[in-house]
């Protein structure tokens, strides 16, 4: 059994609305729901931060995409052209549109089929900005991420636990409210499935279905594509140009559709992930992008991280840097 959740408060993750004052300025993530980009929108993003913030875009675990160092009052003009540009279709439900998909999966339809489902539900509102939807193929790359609600091939999976429950976006908006009307129920602030006591079993009876825990999805690994080092979209990677679509990855990488990947040795910058870090986060002992390494070929991950919070850690095993007065301390996780 799971204990109560012990969040006192709702959840302050920034949206592109509702920004995060950070050490560097304004801090603004863009839900891209699948990870889907169109050149002509990364060409909106990258104007906008040139021209409110950063030039540099942050891509994230979620594969969203995040926008530094805005200047005081910048999130407004960025709204507008986000909004022109398709990429805040809902102001009020922008910061719940946390949907990962299979980047290499005929899924797409499904994903803009629940990001409208969500985005026309006036209750879902109300989901922390935390909760994320995974949407997987059936191959087994995106459900080891741990979404609070999410589907495998068709089968409904609670905070990684299959169920015997089967269908669309429909059954996913369905979860989402359960998990709602179950906070309530156990008076939770929870900003996770996993939070609520019996979260997935609670959650899966609310629709009449029930956790399987005899069947659990094999992880695939993550498809191949781009890799962008540190996550870090600069100026001079033009992945628009290369192609009418983009996907965004939760492994920081780039999908070109429709361009043929190169046959090449994987770039050492693979597997390795760092926080903001000095300048950005106040918190942080040490500007981890500028030390962050290369790592070993064939090694573990490594994610170097600013403080003992460990920001964006990945999931799985892997070698931590994480800094302190001393130096940096390294350890297998």
């Amino acid at each position: 059994m799971q204990p109560p959740s012990e969040r006192d408060a709702p959840d302050r993750c920034p949206g592109a609305v509702q920004v995060h004052a950070a050490a560097d300025g304004g801090l603004a993530r863009v839900r891209l729901p699948g990870g889907l980009l169109t050149a002509d929108q990364l060409g909106v993003l990258r104007a906008a931060a040139a021209e409110l913030g950063d030039p540099v875009l942050e891509l994230t675990s979620r594969a969203n995409v995040q926008v530094r160092g805005l200047r005081p009052g910048a999130e407004i003009e960025l709204g507008e052209r986000l909004a022109a540009a398709g990429l805040l279709p809902s102001a009020t439900h922008e910061r719940v549109r946390n949907i990962i998909a299979s980047p290499l999966g005929d899924v797409r339809g499904l994903v803009r089929e629940f990001d409208a489902l969500l985005c026309a539900t006036p209750a879902l509102a109300d989901l922390p900005g935390r909760f994320l939807a995974t949407i997987d193929d059936g191959r087994g790359d995106v459900t080891p991420l741990l979404g609070d609600v999410g589907l495998h091939g068709g089968r409904l999976v609670l905070a990684g636990l299959p169920t015997t429950a089967t269908g669309g976006a429909s059954l996913l908006v369905a979860a989402a409210l359960a998990f709602l009307a179950e906070r309530v129920a156990q008076e939770s602030q929870a900003w996770r499935l996993a939070e609520l006591r019996d979260g997935p079993a609670r959650v899966a009876h609310r629709l009449r279905a029930s956790v399987d825990l005899c069947d659990l999805p094999v992880f695939a690994g993550p498809p191949p594509g781009v890799v962008v080092p540190l996550g870090l979209l600069t100026p001079a990677l033009r992945f628009e140009d290369a192609a009418k679509e983009i996907i965004v990855t939760p492994w920081r990488t780039v999908v070109l559709p429709g361009v043929p990947m190169p046959d090449s040795d994987p770039s050492p910058w693979t597997g390795v992930t760092a926080c903001a870090g000095r300048p950005g986060c106040a918190k942080a002992l040490a500007d981890v992008r500028a030390d962050a390494r290369p790592r070993d070929p064939g090694g573990l991950p490594v994610h170097w991280a600013g403080c003992e919070r460990r920001c964006g850690a990945p999931k799985g095993r892997h070698v931590e840097m994480v800094a302190t007065p001393q130096g940096y301390r390294s350890a297998v996780v």
